[in-house]
């Protein structure tokens, strides 16, 4: 479960946030989240109300990306396994070595699959898992965008619709639509505001339909975030979030490398608040991208 730190406030929910390495991760699909994430506070003028905490698994002690950073696992794996339920956000980043691990069937594919089996168990919890770049391509694998929308990277859109085809092929389900977006969000709570068609962000998926048509982005200035877990009043039941795909988890796919900051910083929007995320982009003098949100339930 989330930590809960003290101040003199009162309670603050510490959302505990994993990054799923492998050998050949993307640099930036990591320093990007964990800058972002690392930066958001609950109160933009308290800096001890850090909203998240980020931790590191590999199958090793350390693993070095493809650029050659090094970074030091807090665990492996297996301690991973048995602290599964202690996670509300995992963060799988893309880099070389995704080709490896699809090869090898090597981790973090296990990993992510109980992750996700997890929350069919358990719809109460809402979890996330966000893929950033060709990340997408293991949850792919995984079967986890099985009746979903997702995105990776512009190079790899006819690889992820190989892989999601062969998936829901194999588990008799449905398939995958796969969109030209910066990032993609399926399950979200989302403020949908009084008319959700004038909302450019927010898309239906419809069955079979291409991206390129039935789902184009509508045409609107309009704009509406996500609620914070402390404000939102949430009217669906864990009933129909447990029919929901992935038991109602949150789902990101993310773009290239860069989509993963706005990915990052729609996740403080909708975790923490639009407007901690808003401090985050200013102070990194960063420019946010939106990208859209999917079949999305109004909270």
């Amino acid at each position: 479960m989330s930590a809960i730190a003290e101040n003199p406030e009162g309670p603050i929910e510490i959302i505990k946030v994993l990054f799923a390495l492998f050998p050949g991760y993307d640099t930036l699909d990591v320093a990007g989240p964990l800058e972002v994430l690392s930066r958001a506070l609950h109160d933009s003028k308290d800096k001890s109300t850090k909203a998240f905490e980020c931790q590191f698994v590999g199958p090793s002690a350390a693993m070095t990306s493809t650029h050659g950073l090094t970074v030091k696992a807090d665990m492996d794996y297996e301690d991973a396994l048995e602290e599964v339920e202690d996670f509300d956000v995992v963060i799988v980043p893309g880099g070389d070595g995704v080709q490896d691990v699809l090869k090898n069937k090597t981790e973090p594919l296990n990993f992510l699959k109980a992750y996700a089996d997890l929350q069919e168990k358990n719809p109460e919890k809402e979890r996330t898992i966000l893929a950033v770049c060709t990340g997408s391509l293991l949850l792919a694998q995984q079967g986890l965008l099985e009746g979903l929308a997702a995105t990776t990277h512009p190079d790899y859109y006819t690889r992820l619709e190989t892989i999601c085809q062969d998936a829901a092929t194999r588990d008799l389900s449905e398939r995958t639509d796969v969109m030209e977006e910066r990032y993609v969000v399926n399950n979200a709570r989302f403020d949908l505001g009084e008319n959700p068609d004038e909302n450019p962000y927010i898309i239906r998926k419809q069955a079979g339909a291409s991206s390129n048509t039935a789902q184009a982005r509508r045409k609107s200035i309009a704009r509406k975030g996500s609620n914070a877990w402390r404000e939102s009043r949430r009217r669906e039941s864990i009933i129909r979030r447990a029919s929901m795909p992935v038991g109602g988890m949150r789902i990101i796919t993310t773009g290239g490398v860069t989509a993963g900051l706005d990915a990052s910083l729609y996740l403080v929007g909708s975790l923490v608040s639009h407007e901690s995320a808003l401090e985050v982009a200013r102070v990194m003098q960063y420019t946010w991208v939106k990208g859209v949100t999917v079949d999305a339930i109004d909270v």
